[in-house]
């Protein structure tokens, strides 16, 4: 899975892209250029879309009538995946004429995501834009919608957990101007979705946004129905994160810091979360550093492989390696699990649904 993840994986015939299972996605925010796949029953996003995927020593064949697929390395078979269905919700649309999945979509097996707002104040600029970023780029496309409102969420993920059975859902959020950092269309959405869906199911939420000014808002979102709370830092060398994203380094890893003890003890130990991509120039020794950090405030540190995205300022910056990552997630394993704070116990978010990386394999 680790290698997957680094090297990313052919397709066969290209209309395995949309015809196997849940369509992949190109550009947007969450993982993009990716495609969800089912390894030993263990779900993961694997790159198809990317430069090195295309040079990728793995191949997957179409499937079989049992929906099987063959993984080919250099022409040796050596496994067999699935490819997640599409679900049905994704069928519908809201009375307005807007599709289902242009307001939340399936990540992984059975997680609901959204990102509310589809615009941010740092990605407008381009001096000021994360340069991986790629959240313009589905609503470019006609793909998603600026504003979910909280009823549209709330619709969709009704349907999403009455059809398909969704188990936790990701807000995540463009960063508006205004000192709350995009907490307040948080609060206001998972509100609107608890109310809901609370009739059928729990549907515990992750919200995601850089931290606010005020501390405060963290009781507001948890208060609101905010179950787990993620945010991230991406990069954490000081002097990288000015290059690589000028405009969120503008609040510094201090005040990340400072914000996650404020959140946990609110949230609770292993309900705050950070995520980090390795491969952009951040040495294993910070990783690890930060990591052992957050773990002593109840933060679980999220490390994906970073994927390079096409249209992006870093679209031909290369994947980590499989060595790195698997000389990153083997110790950061062995930590997160000495800390009690393992993938398993978060309620929602990235993390519990650990298929953008494989570090929740090196947990035990």
């Amino acid at each position: 899975m680790t290698e997957l993840q680094s090297y990313g994986l052919r397709l066969a015939d290209q209309r395995l892209a949309a015809g196997a299972g849940v369509a992949s996605r190109r550009g947007g925010a969450g993982p993009s250029d990716h495609k969800a796949v089912t390894i030993d029953g263990h779900t993961i996003m694997v790159p198809v879309h990317t430069g090195s995927a295309f040079n990728s020593p793995f191949v997957v064949e179409a499937p079989d009538a049992a929906g099987r697929s063959r993984v080919l390395r250099d022409t040796i078979p050596i496994a067999q995946i699935e490819f997640p269905r599409a679900p049905r919700f994704y069928g519908l649309q809201t009375l307005e004429g807007v599709p289902y999945s242009h307001i939340a979509t399936l990540h992984g097996a059975d997680v609901l995501a959204t990102t509310v707002l589809q615009t941010c104040i740092r990605y407008e600029s381009r001096r000021k834009a994360c340069k991986f970023c790629a959240i313009g780029q589905s609503l470019a496309a006609g793909r998603t919608i600026a504003h979910k409102t909280p009823e549209q969420l709330a619709e969709v993920a009704r349907a999403a957990v009455l059809l398909d059975g969704v188990k936790h859902m990701v807000l995540t959020t463009g960063t508006p101007p205004g000192s709350d950092r995009g907490a307040q269309v948080l609060a206001e959405s998972a509100f609107a979705i608890k109310a809901a869906v609370r009739p059928h199911a729990e549907l515990p939420i992750q919200g995601q946004c850089e931290p606010p000014d005020d501390d405060a808002w963290f009781r507001r979102l948890h208060d609101a129905g905010i179950d787990t709370l993620g945010m991230h830092l991406e990069v954490v060398t000081p002097s990288l994160r000015e290059q690589i994203m000028p405009g969120k380094a503008a609040v510094p890893v201090q005040r990340y810091l400072e914000a996650f003890a404020a959140a946990v003890k609110v949230f609770g130990r292993g309900q705050v979360s950070t995520y980090i991509l390795a491969g952009l120039g951040d040495t294993r020794e910070a990783i690890l550093s930060i990591s052992e950090k957050l773990l002593a405030l109840g933060v679980y540190p999220f490390v994906v492989p970073f994927v390079p995205i096409t249209g992006t300022p870093l679209e031909d910056h290369p994947a980590p390696s499989p060595g790195f990552m698997k000389d990153l997630l083997q110790p950061l394993g062995e930590m997160v699990a000495a800390a009690g704070l393992r993938s398993g116990d978060i309620k929602a978010g990235c993390g519990k649904c650990g298929a953008c990386s494989s570090l929740s394999v090196y947990e035990s």
